[in-house]
């Protein structure tokens, strides 16, 4: 066998004998991924239906500014992360940098305009379908977001697994504020490309199985939830026509 087919096949005996250090970092990746997705996400949908269904004077521009804020490279949104929690940052005194703390921050910064973005298209559209109707009804603009956010709560589902599909497969950010320190902020992306670099290509190919893994299981639920949305939407129409 060449060196190919032996560093595949040592990369399933990892992932098959379920080697300790492999867990170790998978367990922290998707520790830091979720944390940061769970912050991220509630904050960031409860700012995108707000802004579903909010009229104000500079909203363009702020709108502008939120799908600009997607394309920021995440070595940059490190980098501010970096800036912050150094020493002579100004929140340096929590002594974050390098740390657990440092690389959920950078996740969330990453994770907060995704789902602001997206919860505002959800909500504005489901507001032009149904925004007169509950204002008919005396629901004010908080109300009317919370509502139609709960109406969408399937579509927001999809919005969370995008989110973490973008956390767990970030690389720039977690490196810079966290250091790659093995055994406390190593996680897989910044392992791969450490043991790539070392030569360990049996490591980096097991972490990257899984990473593949975790994103096709990510895109394959999104397309459940896209389908049984369609699906519950067809058949709440075919109730209401055989109703009138």
């Amino acid at each position: 066998m060449n060196s190919f087919h032996d560093s595949v096949a040592r990369a399933l005996e990892l992932i098959a004998g379920a080697d300790p250090m492999l867990l170790s970092i998978v367990a922290r990746s998707l520790a830091v991924s979720a944390t940061a997705c769970a912050a991220g996400c509630t904050l960031g949908i409860l700012l995108g239906a707000w802004l579903g269904v909010a009229r104000f004077a500079g909203r363009p521009v702020v709108i502008t500014v939120l799908n600009t804020s997607l394309a920021i490279p995440s070595v940059v949104v490190g980098l501010v992360v970096y800036l912050l929690l150094s020493r002579s940052g100004p929140f340096g005194f929590l002594g974050w940098l390098f740390s657990f703390q440092a690389m959920v921050v950078a996740q969330v910064l990453l994770v907060l305009p995704v789902a602001t973005a997206l919860t505002r298209q959800v909500v504005e559209d489901a507001e032009r379908a149904s925004g007169e109707q509950l204002q008919s009804l005396g629901a004010g603009g908080a109300m009317r977001s919370l509502l139609l956010a709960f109406d969408e709560r399937y579509a927001l589902v999809t919005v969370l697994l995008a989110c973490f599909g973008r956390a767990i497969s970030e690389v720039g950010a977690v490196m810079i504020v966290g250091g790659n320190i093995d055994g406390f902020t190593r996680v897989m992306t910044t392992a791969i490309a450490l043991e790539t670099s070392k030569g360990d290509l049996p490591l980096a190919l097991a972490l990257g199985i899984i990473l593949l893994a975790v994103v096709l299981a990510l895109n394959a639920l999104i397309a459940l939830v896209t389908r049984w949305r369609g699906a519950r939407s067809e058949t709440a129409g075919a109730f209401q026509g055989v109703a009138a």
